[in-house]
This record gives structure tokens, C-alpha cells and sequence, in this order.
């Protein structure tokens, strides 16, 4: 080989080095491009996942907050319905005491009915959680209210001597507080 030749040769190469070289370039270009797009579909298909879920998430947050609204519309759905037999009663109590009947005998069956209709109404009461304050018991000021005291000589200071007004508790809470004689 002649000199020119070898100077000639090495030029050859890094052309060909050169043009490797860009293909590489152009192959590690068009790679990253692809999963540049990959990525970018990725992320378009995760946005359209988040758009669902929070879509849904709304829409549930919205039932819910209607179903609660309806439900305490509606609460007093079953008290209500176990009011209707009183009244029922009631009704015919006053019915009965419009026909021509006996005055005794009319005193005798409207006290009947009432009794009756007290027991229905105690019933539905403590089926929904409401029921009397016991005077069996100390007095308590967290349920019982005394308006006045007296002395006893038949029960224990602190003892709840004559009740006045029935006192009621919704559960464990008073509704409304017995009004009572204690004695001192």
C-alpha cells in the first residue's frame, strides 16, 4: 500500500464509523420516540381511568347524600305507622260515645277504651324507645325535677313521695323530666 492509500483508508472507516454512528443515533431516536408514544397513550388511558373513577366517585357521593336526606324524611316512618292503631282507637272511643247508650254503661265502656288505649300507646312508645321514668326509685335530678319536699314518715329521706307528672326517656335520654314530691 502506498501512502496515499493508508492516508485514504482511515477516512474510509471513520466515514463508516460516522454513518454507524448515525444510524445508531437514528435507531436510539426512533426507540425513544416509541416509547415516548407508549408513554403518552399510557398516560392518556391512565386520565381517562382517573376521569371514571371520580366520575363514579360523584355520582356515589350524590346517591348517598340523597339517600340520607330520604332517610330523614322518613324517619318517623314506623312510629308513625304504629300510631295509626291509637288513633283507630281513639276514634272509635269517640264514635261510641255518640250513640244514645246508658250513661253508666257509656261511662263504663269509654273508661274501658281509654285503658285500652293507653296500654296501645305505652306499647308503641317502648317499641321506639321511649318509655316512663320509674318513681320506684331515688330521687335523681338528672330525671326527676322536685318541686317540692316534704317530711315523711312512711319512706326514707330522698324517696320519691308523690309523682305529679309523669317523667319519659327517649333510650337512655330524658324527653321530659317526672315532676316529684320528695321527702326530706
Amino acid at each position: 500500500m502506498s501512502k496515499e492509500e493508508i492516508e485514504k483508508e482511515p477516512l474510509i472507516n471513520e466515514e463508516e464509523n460516522i454513518e454507524i454512528k448515525m444510524d445508531e443515533a437514528q435507531a436510539e431516536a426512533v426507540a425513544v420516540e416509541n416509547e415516548f408514544d407508549l408513554l403518552q397513550n399510557e398516560l392518556l388511558t391512565l386520565k381517562d381511568k382517573y376521569a371514571r373513577v371520580h366520575a363514579d366517585f360523584d355520582n356515589i357521593k350524590k346517591r348517598l347524600e340523597r339517600e340520607k336526606y330520604t332517610a330523614v324524611d322518613y324517619a318517623n316512618e314506623k312510629f308513625a305507622k304504629d300510631m295509626i292503631p291509637v288513633m283507630d282507637s281513639l276514634q272509635g272511643a269517640m264514635n261510641s260515645a255518640n250513640t244514645g247508650a246508658d250513661k253508666a254503661e257509656l261511662f263504663d265502656k269509654l273508661k274501658e277504651g281509654i285503658e285500652l288505649t293507653q296500654k296501645q300507646l305505652i306499647t308503641a312508645l317502648e317499641r321506639h324507645g321511649v318509655s316512663m321514668v320509674s318513681h320506684d326509685e331515688p330521687f335523681d335530678p338528672n330525671i326527676h325535677n322536685a318541686i317540692q319536699s316534704v317530711d315523711s314518715e312512711t319512706v326514707e329521706s330522698g324517696q320519691i313521695v308523690q309523682t305529679f307528672q309523669t317523667g319519659y326517656k327517649y333510650k337512655e335520654r330524658p324527653l321530659r323530666e317526672a315532676m316529684v314530691v320528695v321527702a326530706n
